[in-house]
């Protein structure tokens, strides 16, 4: 099988990238990434020399090249997103740009070459908040951000054009993912290794939001399996059945790092915070799916891989790109 993976260079495009050269000994990879503030060609460094895989810089916005890009693949998994939801507060438009259009653009080269199938990889956040029990794939969306709003977008269109021309399109949902290569802009690995480097960690109102965590293996073995028996035009939400608060979490970071909660910042909420994600996996599960990553030794794990790898994240806090820049601009007046 060849496969065209869209936004591949980013924290869950390539350990799936990584997971399909390193375990499939029959599979080709493109990556297709437009190295934006998240992308990293670094992510990809174990596999980078394998004859097996390809890298493609370009936007998905781009028609020609994600025909060039598409050019005798069998299926294409769409990874390419803008996906930071304080992010899409502040600077909304590229998030309709890349979630909305680009989605739209990979449709129509899907259509027009006939390409065997589709996995658009979208998010929980797309249902929006619940107070109580999970939501389903049949559940409404009602998305609180426009991060989430762009993602809900991109989803109708996967699926109206299952609906309108029969394109064999797939669409998974999944929850809050963590683990090694992730942007340390998202919760998990800004708190590590803001700790680590003698910072706060910039905890958010009472710190009680709850989210469903997913170690990124457990996230990729989902689309995996989507991507090869899923039934076209279904949703299939992928979660790791682990709900905690961002109170629990940080915990968990100041303990394995033994420090004291002198490490927490309290920060004014974000507008529009979801209070609760809970994802209903029963449909995946029912197929044979599991998560099989313990949550605590997962993200001790992941902790201790933040610690052992500073060379990967420093370069970004501390390097020529914008990761200070945006951390002034959001945190500080919010302090």
């Amino acid at each position: 099988m060849k496969l065209l993976v869209c936004g591949g260079a980013g924290f869950i495009g390539s350990a799936f990238v990584r997971r399909q050269i390193q375990l499939h000994d029959d599979v080709e990879v493109v990556c297709l990434d437009k190295l934006t503030y998240a992308g990293n060609l670094d992510n990809l460094a174990p596999v980078a020399e394998d004859a097996r895989y390809t890298f493609v810089e370009g936007d998905i916005c781009d028609r020609e090249v994600v025909e060039a890009a598409a050019a005798g693949v069998d299926a294409i998994v769409n990874f390419a997103a803008e996906t930071h939801v304080d992010r899409s507060i502040a600077e909304p438009d590229a998030f309709i740009r890349t979630d909305v259009l680009g989605t739209h653009t990979l449709l129509e080269v899907v259509r027009e070459r006939g390409i065997g199938r589709l996995v658009q990889v979208s998010t929980d956040e797309v249902y929006g908040s619940i107070d109580e029990g999970s939501f389903t794939e049949e559940s409404q969306i009602t998305p609180s951000s426009p991060y989430s709003a762009s993602k809900a977008g991109g989803d109708l269109q996967v699926l109206a054009y299952h609906r309108t021309f029969g394109l064999p399109v797939m669409i998974t949902r999944g929850s809050n993912t963590y683990g090694p290569y992730q942007y340390p802009e998202k919760l998990i690995p800004l708190f590590v290794t803001n700790a680590l480097e003698g910072k706060k960690m910039p905890l958010y109102g009472d710190g009680m939001n709850v989210r469903d965590w997913l170690h990124v293996d457990d996230h990729c073995s989902g689309i995996e399996w989507v991507l090869g028996k899923g039934e076209p035009g279904e949703v299939y939400n992928v979660g790791g059945g682990n709900e905690r608060t961002n109170r629990e979490i940080t915990s968990i970071i100041l303990d394995e790092l033994g420090l004291s909660e002198d490490s927490i910042e309290w920060v004014t909420d974000r507008p529009g915070h979801d209070r609760r994600y809970s994802l209903d996996t029963g449909k995946l599960r029912a197929q044979g799916w599991a998560s099989e990553v313990d949550f605590e030794q997962g993200l001790r794990d992941t902790i201790r891989w933040y610690r052992d790898n500073e060379t990967w994240w420093h370069k970004i806090k501390h390097g020529e790109g914008e990761f200070a820049q945006w951390q002034k601009r959001w945190y500080e007046d919010r302090a």
